[in-house]
């Protein structure tokens, strides 16, 4: 897997407004989601775009926190307009980008994932889904619930397995147990279960593997992990 950063997201300032970029070639959506949002006293709609090339150019401009990003669109499509915006090295590095789509073209959220996509929002959520969606990936965490991310990868990381790897060497034992536990979709409970350790020290693996490996959030660290025959799907 390409990686777009090398660890985890910084995280931004939590008592400054959410600065949200929406990207969608539908105005009339834009237009739902702009009133959804600037409702709320937390988060702030800086900019539009109605394609992807136009998205990457607002990014650089406005500097926002999230940006919301349709996959079909003109010139440049959400998925390319994506990988630009995370791969630039003068992006802010805490910006994040969720992408809206729907689950029944599931190979879009794997491409999403692989161009750095922090999560997925289905354009017929609800707007207290959408609101809680940006409050989530602003915090820096992932939006993709283990069963999801257990799902998107067992399906798609279906290339021929790469030869089983060691344990990466920069990963201690335990670090690495917990790191093939979160690749197979278990949530920090189920970790803790299977592994005889409380969450909180859970967590502190979970962060530590992240920061170790340079990847952004659980979900590629997962992503990672497939892909460099760590595990495989069939063991999802």
């Amino acid at each position: 897997m390409k990686e777009t950063r090398t660890g985890p997201p910084v995280r931004r300032d939590q008592d400054k407004p959410v600065r949200v970029l929406l990207a969608d070639d539908q105005e009339l959506v834009r237009a739902g989601f702009r009133v959804i949002l600037g409702a709320e006293d937390d988060i702030e709609v800086v900019g539009e775009a109605g394609d992807g090339a136009r998205a990457v150019e607002l990014v650089t401009d406005l500097r926002p926190d999230v940006v919301l990003m349709d996959v079909q669109m003109p010139r440049v499509d959400g998925l390319e307009a994506t990988r630009r915006i995370l791969d630039a090295a003068t992006t802010d590095p805490s910006v994040q980008v969720v992408i809206l789509t729907t689950f029944d073209r599931e190979d879009y959220l794997f491409e999403a994932l692989r161009a750095g996509a922090s999560g997925f929002l289905l354009k017929n959520a609800s707007p207290e889904d959408l609101v809680e969606a940006v409050r989530i990936v602003s915090r820096g965490d992932a939006l993709l619930s283990p069963e999801v991310t257990r799902s998107v990868i067992a399906r798609f990381a279906v290339r021929p397995p790469s030869p089983p790897q060691r344990r990466p060497p920069e990963l201690t034992e335990r670090e690495f147990e917990v790191f093939v536990l979160l690749a197979r979709g278990a949530s920090n409970a189920e970790i803790a279960g299977e592994l005889f350790l409380g969450e909180t020290t859970v967590k502190t693996h979970v962060s530590r593997v992240l920061s170790k490996l340079g990847v952004r959030d659980r979900t590629h660290a997962a992503v990672y992990a497939y892909e460099h025959g760590f595990v495989s799907p069939r063991g999802a």
